[in-house]
């Protein structure tokens, strides 16, 4: 194998379905893949701020802002999968009611600690949904901002009761146990997409790697990380 990498900017839904691609994909590319993951503001930024990069996969939102911005090739961009918003709590601890918007706002305020990101999507969508269900006061004190990455491993040691993110991000997480999605009324999904930088070095890799993860035979894999197919 050479020593050609290609660079990828990730946010955390993806981790997983790449590291199970990445020896594939190395071995077709013949070079390494060099994943950094980071919550998509996060991804802004140090793209802002000179990151080299040949791939990103980010909100949809995020990526239409760079290709505006010309720093991905708009044509590159494809929609990968999209995640909804589930909770967590520690393994082998009661798993609360949260089927309908009274039951989950009851959970959350029998909650001593909710955990949440700190600067994704899920966590600046939280926000708002406890002001919409009009328990933002009493929440106060009970909110943790989790740092960047899988709040729920704040929950697997003990460090937090419940934890809301990305149902993709919740999953992995050892010590800590899925206990749904969020109910209907109050879901929001977020459509993660890949993009192929402008001064990509690897553009061809890079065009491979999106195509394997839109591939239909990728989506089953997607699927058990908790990502579903986007609507076209």
């Amino acid at each position: 194998m050479n020593e050609a990498r290609l660079r990828i900017l990730s946010t955390h839904a993806l981790m997983e379905p790449l590291k199970a691609l990445a020896p594939a994909l190395e071995r077709a590319s013949g070079g390494a893949l060099a994943v950094s993951y980071d919550p998509t503001q996060a991804l802004k930024r140090r793209i802002a701020e000179g990151a080299a990069f040949d791939l990103v996969i980010a909100t949809r939102e995020a990526l239409d802002e760079l290709a505006r911005a010309g720093t991905v090739v708009r044509e590159s961009c494809r929609d990968i999968a999209r995640s909804g918003l589930g909770l967590s709590v520690r393994k082998g601890a009661a798993k609360p009611d949260i089927s309908t918007s009274d039951a989950f706002a009851r959970a959350l305020l029998d909650a001593k600690s909710v955990v949440r990101s700190a600067e994704g999507a899920s966590g600046r969508y939280f926000a708002t949904l406890i002001e919409r269900l009009g328990i933002a006061q009493a929440m106060r004190g009970k909110i943790i901002l989790g740092p960047s990455g899988r709040v729920a491993e704040l929950v697997a040691r003990g460090e937090a009761e419940i934890a809301v993110q990305q149902t993709s991000e919740l999953l992995p997480v050892a010590g800590a146990d899925y206990v749904g999605p969020f109910p209907p009324e109050l879901q929001l999904f977020t459509v993660f997409a890949a993009g192929i930088a402008s001064a990509a070095a690897a553009p061809e890799a890079a065009e491979a790697l999106i195509a394997k993860l839109t591939a239909p035979a990728t989506l089953p894999l997607l699927r058990a990380h908790g990502l579903e197919p986007v609507s076209r």
